[in-house]
């Protein structure tokens, strides 16, 4: 981990999308901070050691979700399909899939394995399987601000966590999708999904991927203008899937609901320790 100093920051941005308006004066205090996000071998000890079971390995509540077919009530996550036509950005539906037996242990569905992706950041977790984590480390997750601060590495008001301009010297500085989303991905920065963490050059906090890869659990419930938004926590950083001309949201001040009651192929988490506990 790294300690960080805290103090005030610009947080939020004008420029983007609604939900990241205001910019405004934010104030943080010291803690300590993951330099990466968890990582499957790291979950896996947590696992091991206490014989946690994450919600997308527990069986489906039917009294919650009356009406759902069969195979959207067994134990499992959404995962990434591409597909292999045009399709409407507007549908989300024609890129992700609720599998079955998807979790942290298979990404994808049965068949897959983290086997050869250890130190690939966990996914499939919720916020209370995130929590249960830190608390076995006796941490948390961050707050949102907490979170952005971190992000953005001392650079006030930036566009990215590295910079203003969004390949310096032409090189992609963060595992993110390259082409049109969700049909052609390009690839330029090496990776079709996750990749190992620590990858990219680090911020000017000395922290690893801030940006892309997964998204990035925090403390907070959504809340945006309209207020706040039943079940759902506040998410940051944007994942491999967020591109240009869909999800430009890889970026310190943008943010985004998750699901607290199912787990997605492209959300993990970071912990902190704030001083004084």
């Amino acid at each position: 981990m790294l300690k960080l100093g805290g103090g005030r920051f610009l947080m939020g941005s004008d420029r983007h999308f609604p939900e990241e308006r205001p910019a405004r004066s934010a104030d943080v205090g010291t803690f300590w901070i993951d330099r990466h996000e968890v990582t499957n071998a790291k979950f896996k000890r947590f696992v091991d050691a206490t014989g946690y079971v994450t919600i997308a390995e527990q069986p489906v509540d039917a009294s919650r979700y009356p009406g759902a077919p069969p195979e959207l009530l067994q134990p499992g996550g959404f995962v990434f399909h591409q597909p292999e036509g045009s399709v409407s950005p507007a549908d989300f539906r024609a890129w992700w899939r609720y599998r079955p037996g998807a979790s942290w242990r298979q990404p994808e569905g049965p068949g897959s394995s983290i086997a050869d992706r250890m130190n690939h950041p966990v996914v499939h977790v919720t916020r209370d399987d995130a929590m249960a984590y830190a608390r076995w480390l006796g941490r948390d997750l961050p707050t949102e601000a907490e979170w952005e601060f971190a992000a953005r590495g001392g650079l006030e008001a930036k566009e990215y966590v590295w910079g203003e301009e969004k390949t310096p010297s032409g090189q992609w500085q963060a595992n993110v999708w390259q082409g049109r989303f969700p049909v052609s991905n390009q690839m330029l920065d090496g990776f079709a999904g996750t990749a190992p963490v620590g990858c990219f050059d680090q911020n000017g906090f000395g922290l690893s991927d801030m940006a892309g890869n997964v998204w990035e659990l925090t403390r907070d419930d959504y809340r945006e203008l309209r207020g706040p938004q039943a079940g759902m926590a506040g998410v940051k950083g944007g994942s491999h899937l967020c591109s240009d001309n869909y999800c430009f949201r890889y970026r310190p001040s943008a943010r985004q609901p998750a699901a607290l009651d199912s787990g997605t192929a492209h959300i993990g988490f970071r912990t902190v320790i704030r001083e004084g506990g």
